[in-house]
């Protein structure tokens, strides 16, 4: 298998599969939490648990890639996230659900470690189109994941997991088998004990481009976060939409990004460079949010939803492409395991807040902040991204 593919090929598929079960999941999780009718502190902390120990073991991780290896790495969270969603399936209490998620996030590490696979194999200028394989993957997965699920739920509800459970057994003997190491030789040669995900990342925060970069990750994961948390009881109450017709959106929005992430920005990065790409995707988001405060009708929500998937579509991809390339070969898992535990603050933050504002003050207190983040990251890409703003110095 690894002599006929290459490892970006195999990343690429066992980071989809793995994310198909993950989109299984999670759609149910707030689902199964109701049955056990936890009080609202402690629904919230089930929400949290995944993102909460995505940010505190991520860079651990990350880290861990850069002393041994890609692979070993890659294997362990993959067979964790197998146990885990065995333990999805199995739960019969409030504190077997939360155990399960409290461990697919201290093993949801596979993508850091995807992304710094990338950038081993990958060359500089390719960077943000090899990242945009992660993406698309996110964004497929998150189209078949819900509906295998919606269909599993109705035979039995351990079902889904057990389906979850038996991809990611898949992706592991997937990568077991094709994926070779990736790691350069210098990645092990500067080893620091920046283990804690705020030391790695407070020590990224010190460098101009990648410190940047970093600032622009957390307010735009926090924003979208806000909106992910918000949207379902959004369409709800705004237009009357069930959760079908709910569920079809969030599936225009996995299209969206497969579509941006998989093809388009690889036309994109050599015209216009990451750096203006992520302003472009951080400007349509400011917009798309914005708009969805005083959207009118159902026409003008579906170009909105467009435009979000879009922006988040452009921006991520190159965020990580660009954060790659501004980092030495040694310091990839490091640096990426950071970038990737801000994302997961954002993911803490953005669904407590919104769902806090969203009951205060309606549409405009998850939807207006988040425009207000993404105005405040692209200032943050005026100001701090100039110096690798033209397509030229992006592309070397």
């Amino acid at each position: 298998m690894s002599r006929r593919l290459s490892p970006l090929a195999v990343v690429f598929l066992t980071v989809f599969i793995d994310l198909v079960g993950f989109g299984i999941v999670i759609p149910l999780v707030p689902l199964y939490a109701e049955a056990y009718d936890p009080s609202p502190l402690a629904f919230g902390v089930l929400m949290a648990s995944f993102s909460a120990m995505q940010f505190l073991f991520a860079p651990l991780l990350g880290r861990l890639s850069d002393r041994i290896g890609r692979r070993p790495v890659l294997l362990f969270s993959l067979f964790g996230s197998f146990l885990s969603y065995l333990l999805f399936a199995f739960s019969g209490s409030f504190a077997g659900l939360l155990a399960s998620r409290t461990l697919a996030g201290i093993m949801g590490a596979n993508i850091g470690t995807a992304q710094a696979v990338i950038a081993d194999v990958t060359p500089q200028g390719d960077r943000a189109r090899g990242m945009g394989l992660v993406g698309m993957a996110f964004g497929l997965g998150f189209v078949f994941g819900p509906a295998i699920g919606g269909f599993a739920v109705k035979v039995s509800p351990a079902l889904p997991g057990l389906v979850a459970a038996g991809l990611s057994l898949v992706a592991f003997v997937w990568a077991f088998f094709g994926l070779p190491e990736t790691r350069p030789a210098s990645a092990a040669a500067r080893q620091t004990r920046r283990y804690f995900p705020l030391r790695a990342a407070l020590a990224g925060l010190r460098r101009p481009v990648v410190g940047a970069l970093l600032i622009v990750t957390l307010l735009n994961t926090t924003a979208f976060s806000n909106f992910e948390a918000t949207f379902a009881q959004f369409a709800r109450s705004r237009f009357g939409h069930d959760p079908s017709t709910v569920s079809w959106l969030f599936v225009l929005i996995g299209v969206t990004a497969a579509i941006v992430q998989g093809g388009l920005i690889r036309r994109l990065v050599p015209l216009l460079g990451e750096a203006r790409l992520i302003g472009i995707g951080t400007s349509l988001l400011a917009l798309s949010f914005a708009g969805l405060v005083l959207v009118p009708g159902n026409g003008a929500l579906i170009a909105l939803v467009v435009m979000t998937a879009a922006g988040s579509g452009l921006t991520n991809p190159a965020l990580a492409g660009l954060l790659s390339r501004s980092t030495d070969a040694a310091e990839q898992g490091e640096v990426l395991g950071a970038a990737q535990s801000l994302s997961s603050l954002g993911r803490i933050i953005g669904p407590f807040w919104g769902e806090h504002v969203w009951f205060k003050w309606g549409a405009a207190g998850p939807y207006g902040t988040g425009a207000l983040l993404e105005v405040a990251a692209v200032v943050v890409v005026l100001v701090g991204l100039r110096a690798v703003a033209s397509p030229a110095r992006n592309a070397s």
